[in-house]
């Protein structure tokens, strides 16, 4: 069915395509589904509910679920989520440990931030990590070129080079145009993309600049630090005038990770390489002689906050991992204790 198709669905002979559609937008317990002519508000079915595991069981935008249709009501049940080819996951905000899934199904991960006070290369690190992790090509994204000089813009593509190794680097500007071209050629028809960065980077104003029209609602940022203040409040996919498809996120505060052990090697081949050049395979690269990392270091090849970096995501990633574990431990314990009741009191009633 061609209407599925300019959704970004592959033909699958085995599935009923009429009983197909793709997650648009999510807002608490409800959620706008489209099959590519119909938009439809869909609920979840008893079942899906009683069956679901946990948070990342749960539709989210990009998904593509299969659906019982009420045409005349222009409402859906769902009642399955599709296997994933990628999700975007962080550890949700707060201090329960549960996964978030910010965008699923997504061929690319646009990491937006903006050519002023608010450039990170900290918190970049950290996205192309989850977006590598998620299964998505990272690409960063460089806003308000407008407000900065020529070589303002080449000094943080540098900055930014030093950190997203081997990633694309796109300097826009989403008033005059300027890089727009470049920015659509990673927008290609029926493919998924996903806008991710803080409150303030653009996000909303791309999207206008996008449709040439008012679609996101947009504030300013105060002068002073060049934080932004959130106006999109909840995820949305968007099909562009090219056919492209694109999720608008709220902006994040911080952006915990849920997993990325897998990712490390990608995100810091700098620091991997380095390690390997070492002359001890189990060198602590602190003192030990022939350190490959300390010697990269002091010659200026390796900042020494670029390596700390490193460290601290590695720390973070087997502090969440230990996190999990323990939950996942607790909540088998509690399983097994219904299991145990349900059959006590089952037995006494004989």
């Amino acid at each position: 069915m061609q209407n599925l198709e300019t959704l970004g669905w592959e033909k699958a002979e085995d599935q009923n395509e009429e009983q197909l559609a793709r997650v648009f937008t999510v807002q608490k317990n409800s959620y706008r589904i489209s099959d590519g002519e119909t938009d439809y508000l869909a609920h979840l079915s008893g079942k899906f509910l009683n069956e679901a595991a946990g948070t990342l069981d749960f539709p989210a935008v990009g998904d593509w679920v299969k659906v019982q249709k009420l045409p005349a009501e222009k409402k859906a049940v769902i009642h399955q989520v599709l296997p994933r080819k990628s999700k975007f996951v962080r550890q949700a905000a707060g201090l329960v440990t549960e996964a978030q899934i910010v965008a699923a199904n997504i061929d690319s991960v646009f990491i937006v931030n903006s050519l002023n006070h608010d450039l990170n290369e900290r918190r970049i690190e950290r996205y192309v990590l989850l977006a590598y992790e998620s299964g998505a090509t990272p690409i960063v994204l460089l806003t308000k070129k407008d407000q900065v000089s020529e070589e303002e813009v080449e000094a943080a593509i540098a900055r930014v080079s030093e950190v997203a190794i081997g990633v694309t680097i796109i300097a826009i500007s989403s008033l005059t145009g300027d890089g727009m071209e470049e920015l659509l050629r990673y927008l290609p028809p029926r493919k998924t993309a996903a806008l991710l960065g803080s409150s303030g980077v653009g996000k909303s104003t791309l999207i206008n600049s996008l449709f040439d029209e008012e679609i996101q609602e947009t504030k300013g940022i105060r002068e002073d630090d060049s934080k932004g203040r959130h106006t999109t409040t909840h995820r949305e996919m968007f099909v562009l005038p090219n056919g492209a498809l694109l999720i608008d996120t709220p902006g994040m505060r911080e952006i915990k990770l849920w997993d990325g052990e897998a990712a490390m090697e990608t995100t810091f081949q700098d620091i991997e390489s380095l390690i390997d050049e070492c002359r001890f395979s189990d060198c602590k690269h602190k003192t030990e002689p022939g350190c490959r990392v300390q010697e990269a270091i002091e010659k200026g090849e390796l900042t020494e906050e670029r390596y700390q970096s490193y460290l601290k995501l590695q720390r973070e990633l087997a502090f969440e991992k230990r996190k999990q574990d323990m939950k996942a431990k607790l909540e088998d314990k509690n399983k097994w204790k219904k299991i145990s009741k349900y059959q006590k009191e089952n037995y006494k009633h004989r």
